[in-house]
């Protein structure tokens, strides 16, 4: 006896790109390693590209100046530039910024009544 098996093509679910969730991309976008632990540093004072190195040890130069970068393009982050021989700039939470530190705040608060999930 042979059976056949047939597909209904309405069963099948669509493929989708991660950016069409706005949450998925947002939290993909805050699980990279440094977005988080900058906006962090960031929403306790404003800080210099120096003292986030300092901050973040291993971190590299590059990496740092990509992801401020990045965190600026998005409006998350401002880059000030201060009246200092050499130039120098401080970067601090727009009010965007501090709308995400918010959240992580309150994330953090809900994660710790919360059994730990593992990660694979």
């Amino acid at each position: 006896m042979h059976i056949k098996f047939t597909t209904d093509k309405s069963d099948t679910p669509t493929p989708r790109i991660p950016t069409d969730c706005p949450v998925e991309g947002w939290l993909t976008f805050l699980g990279h390693r440094w977005n988080a632990l900058l906006l962090w540093h960031l929403s306790l004072n404003s800080k210099r590209h120096g003292e986030l190195i300092t901050l973040l040890p291993g971190i590299s130069s590059k990496v740092l100046t990509d992801r401020l970068a990045t965190l600026v393009q998005r409006g998350i982050i401002k880059k000030t530039p201060l009246a200092t021989f050499p130039r120098t700039v401080q970067y601090s939470l727009t009010k965007q910024g501090l709308e995400i530190v918010i959240i992580l705040g309150n994330l953090e608060t809900w994660s710790k009544k919360m059994k730990p999930v593992t990660v694979f």
